[in-house]
């Protein structure tokens, strides 16, 4: 079992930064791949970012390529989104899951946190 916990998010204007957190607790949290989705009102989940347990293999979006880094600190229990140059469009709710493997398919990730609100403002 894998508890995750999500925090960071909040209102920046447009072109700021914001850096998203997932807790996780659980003593097998190293060996899961990590992701984060976003759903915008009205919108499907759709994906964001990925990390496998050793960081060799990272997916992002089209969409956030080049802004967003997914990083994970495994002796913390935390993966991180850090989101620069923001933009209206990426505002959503922002949630982690964790997988067996790197996935872009929410499908693929048995455990999900609560989310976190991501409002950008033009």
């Amino acid at each position: 079992q894998v508890q995750l916990v999500e925090s960071g998010g909040g209102l920046v204007q447009a072109g700021g930064s914001l850096r998203l957190s997932c807790a996780a607790s659980g003593r097998t949290f190293s060996t899961y791949a990590m992701g984060w989705f976003r759903q915008a009102p009205g919108k499907e989940r759709e994906f964001v970012a990925a990390r496998s347990w050793t960081g060799v293999a990272t997916w992002y979006a089209d969409s956030v390529k080049g802004r967003f880094t997914i990083s994970r600190d495994n002796a913390k229990n935390t993966v991180y989104l850090q989101m620069n140059s923001l933009k209206p469009e990426d505002s959503a709710v922002y949630s982690c899951g964790a997988s067996q493997k790197v996935s872009v398919y929410e499908g693929d990730y048995a455990y999900w946190g609560q989310g976190t609100q991501v409002t950008v403002s033009s």
